[in-house]
């Protein structure tokens, strides 16, 4: 089958590249073999496959070989997770409005105990690796791990008696905006992993650079 090119990619130039053609041919297709990728680009199958080998070494290709009834077999291409995050979703929007009728149809503070529950069950579901955590600061190590694997961008630092915790990017901030709620996520993380007590002095929903925890040390931590 050969692949007809039926969308575009522009890129910021206003010009469509070779890179983005053969992604967006991949993507529409579902997955695609070399030969149909250079009929969509229209440029030789070489070309192509310089292309892929960077696709491919930048994590974003997933590789499978198909057999054919006579001849030899040959490999198509599929976009992996990370290749599927190039292209715009609309993630956000959906969750705003689901987020929206939530709130019409249920009682005020529904919303912020769903996100409350999403963070005990995370809290659950890595119980035995937390049991396993001595001191303060190797469970602060253990959040900052945890708070990656969300998509934020957190580390913690010590000061006298203190414990900094600063998150400087967070991926719920655009639905945050509009549904504050979203803040009992990491804040009832925080407060389920470190088993203490804590306050916050900064947020970024209130035009903050960063949101700012402060955690009291434990006679455990030194």
């Amino acid at each position: 089958m050969v692949w007809k090119q039926n969308v575009k990619i522009v890129t910021t130039n206003g010009k469509q590249s070779t890179r983005d053609i053969i992604l967006q041919a991949i993507k529409s297709s579902h997955q695609a073999s070399v030969e149909e990728l250079a009929t969509a680009a229209d440029v030789s199958p070489v070309t192509v496959r310089h292309h892929l080998n960077s696709l491919q070494a930048d994590g974003l290709l997933s590789l499978k070989s198909v057999r054919r009834k006579v001849g030899r077999p040959y490999y198509v291409y599929s976009l992996n997770e990370k290749g599927h995050e190039l292209f715009p979703q609309k993630y956000v929007r959906l969750s705003s409005r689901l987020l929206d009728e939530l709130k019409t149809q249920f009682p005020a503070g529904t919303v912020g105990a769903l996100f409350s529950g999403v963070a005990q069950r995370m809290v659950h579901d890595h119980q035995k690796e937390l049991e396993g955590l001595p001191t303060l600061e190797d469970r602060l190590d253990y959040l900052v791990k945890m708070l990656a694997e969300e998509g934020f961008l957190a580390e913690w630092h010590r000061v006298d008696n203190q414990y900094r915790l600063i998150e400087y990017s967070c991926p719920y901030i655009s639905v945050g905006q509009k549904h504050s709620e979203v803040c009992e996520f990491d804040q009832e993380l925080i407060l389920s992993v470190l088993g203490s007590d804590f306050t916050k002095d900064s947020c970024m929903l209130q035009g903050d650079p960063c949101c700012q925890f402060t955690v009291l040390a434990d006679n455990s931590s030194g």
